[in-house]
């Protein structure tokens, strides 16, 4: 592996500038897992997760867009087909619905693949390019998400743990098509990155495809049990947060008296009748 810093085209990995975003990465996701903590013991905070689910879209949404516009569009990198593009998507669905399943594949997608994405990035601009802002946004905003929300609510089970490797084995048979069509990268399935990464630690291709898949199904296994050893699992039925608690509506008492049968034998009913007549005789 080259010697330190490593140039990932035009941005340096492992430099003081890297560190210092690594650095702002780690704060605020402790800064945010603490605020998790502490309004999952207040109840459902919805105002504030929609508020930071409008919040990723709003940053990602417009240099998505310049991505795509004729002067700065290029065919291997433009299109949101990466993990990290279609996590911050998730992280949106997961912070506006918590719906167990979005929660659980931005758990693992965002916790490994996103974080070794931060960590090794292949980022051909520097600051002030504003995809600079961009890579370095989503990739915090969706880091930031998945510590929040697993904080606020538990992590996955085995079901989603099954459905992210479901999931993510669809995504990579349709992007491996995708490249062999046009000739593209994405994802690093049809070869390594130009630039020095963790993949040049697994050998070749498709060796490499082979041990990521290995790596990540063992990897995640081991950070799904945990939350399932311990029974702090996100419940499995979809949106099961945003049903409000039923205050203000009881039902009233079912009247006892309506399901029961007249007197059959006459002593009682006469009883009954002499009961009654007192507040007859008043209401004439």
């Amino acid at each position: 592996m080259a010697g330190l810093p490593l140039a990932a085209d035009g941005f340096e990995t492992f430099t003081l500038e890297h560190a210092g975003l690594l650095g702002l990465l780690v704060v605020g996701a402790v800064l945010l897992g603490v605020v998790a903590r502490r309004q999952a013991s207040a109840g459902d905070p919805l105002r504030f997760r929609r508020t930071f689910a409008l919040v990723i879209p709003v940053f990602t949404v417009p240099f998505q867009v310049l991505q795509l516009l004729p002067g700065d569009f290029t065919l291997g990198t433009s299109l949101p087909l990466q993990v990290c593009d279609l996590s911050w998507m998730v992280a949106v669905h997961a912070l506006w619905t918590r719906n167990g399943r979005a929660i659980a594949l931005l758990y693992f997608w965002g916790l490994t693949l996103t974080v070794q994405a931060a960590i090794t990035p292949s980022l051909g601009q520097t600051f002030p390019d504003p995809r600079y802002f961009m890579f370095w946004g989503m990739h915090f905003l969706t880091i930031w998400a998945s510590v929040y929300l697993v904080c606020l609510v538990g992590g996955p089970g085995w079901s989603g743990y099954r459905f992210a490797l479901w999931c993510t084995a669809g995504w990579a048979a349709g992007v491996l098509v995708f490249n062999a069509v046009t000739g593209t990268n994405y994802g690093y399935l049809s070869r390594k990155p130009r630039t020095s990464s963790l993949l040049d630690l697994l050998g070749p291709w498709p060796t490499y495809v082979a041990a990521e898949v290995v790596i990540l199904a063992v990897g995640w296994a081991l950070m799904t049990w945990p939350w399932v050893h311990t029974g702090r699992t996100v419940p499995e039925e979809q949106n099961a947060g945003d049903r409000p608690p039923e205050h203000g509506h009881r039902r009233p008492p079912p009247d006892l008296s309506a399901g029961l049968a007249p007197p059959t034998d006459p002593h009682e009913r006469t009883a009954g009748e002499q009961r009654a007549e007192p507040g007859r005789q008043e209401e004439r």
